[in-house]
């Protein structure tokens, strides 16, 4: 591994790319919904997005045998103590800023409830058999989606809704999907030996293989069309989410790359919506 790989890779360990994509749905929505979002905002979904995915790494990693996990989970065990340390002062300054940017409005009301159910769901999924985990994957789409796009929904005037924003949203949500499940297959043999269930505990690699080469293939020729078709307008989004949907397909099936490089450049597609800041 190359000195910047090495580097992107302890830069997803610590679930930092993770974050910097998520800012790049909010401006994907907030540009797509043509609503306004003040710069503190990004900040704060960024810390809500670092707790929440620090946490389930913390959480994944208590009671697993050093040495015999995945190199991530290793990480945070190594590194527990700095790690709750950090969450917990980022939990309290991300709660305080939400009451200074937002008030007690619908804003914060809303992202503290989704936050909530998206912790309700991630403890029941921990305590349902192992065969039921494959819900994590759909589940953690839906939700990851919901939260980059929550405020600008929450400001958008649905008098103003098309079936373009619908697509796009569809689609938006699809490309996550098949992000996870790529990220699944990749990671089936480790999860499997760290004793945690995915997709394939539930159905066969050969069969996710179909589903990704089924679902990539989809995006990447309904956003093709959409790219085609669509007024100039929704024509951007549709081409964005075309390129990430390439990039995945032809990054998952690159022989050449280990699996370990298929995740940094999949994981890096996802801050391709920055390019909105110059449109």
């Amino acid at each position: 591994m190359n000195k910047v790989e090495d580097l992107f890779q302890r830069f997803t360990w610590l679930s930092l790319d993770v974050v910097f994509g998520a800012m790049g749905g909010l401006l994907f929505f907030s540009r797509l919904l043509r609503v306004p979002i003040l710069w503190q905002v990004y900040g704060l979904l960024g810390l809500a997005v670092w707790v929440i995915y620090t946490l389930d790494h913390l959480l994944d990693a208590r009671g697993l045998i050093p040495g015999a996990t995945l190199d991530r989970h290793s990480f945070h065990q190594k590194h527990s103590k700095t790690l709750w340390t950090i969450l917990v002062f980022a939990l309290a300054l991300g709660l305080i800023g939400s009451v200074t940017v937002f008030g007690f409005e619908k804003e914060l009301v809303g992202g503290i409830g989704l936050g909530l159910v998206i912790l309700l769901l991630m403890a029941l999924i921990r305590i349902l058999p192992i065969s039921f985990h494959w819900i994590k994957e759909i589940n953690t789409a839906i939700f990851y989606v919901a939260g980059v796009s929550l405020l600008p929904f929450i400001r958008f005037s649905f008098s103003d809704w098309t079936w373009e924003i619908g697509f796009i949203l569809a689609g938006y949500i699809g490309l996550a999907y098949l992000n996870l499940v790529m990220l699944s297959y990749l990671d089936a043999d480790k999860d499997k030996a760290s004793g945690f269930g995915s997709l394939v505990s539930v159905w066969s690699k050969k069969k996710i293989s179909l589903i990704i080469r089924i679902l990539s293939s989809g995006i990447i020729l309904v956003f093709l069309l959409g790219f085609i078709f669509l007024s100039s307008f929704y024509r951007v989004f549709s081409c964005l989410i075309l390129l990430m949907g390439l990039i995945h397909f032809v990054t998952f099936y690159d022989k050449s790359l280990s699996s370990n490089q298929i995740r940094l450049r999949m994981e890096a597609t996802f801050f391709l919506p920055w390019l909105l800041l110059f449109w």
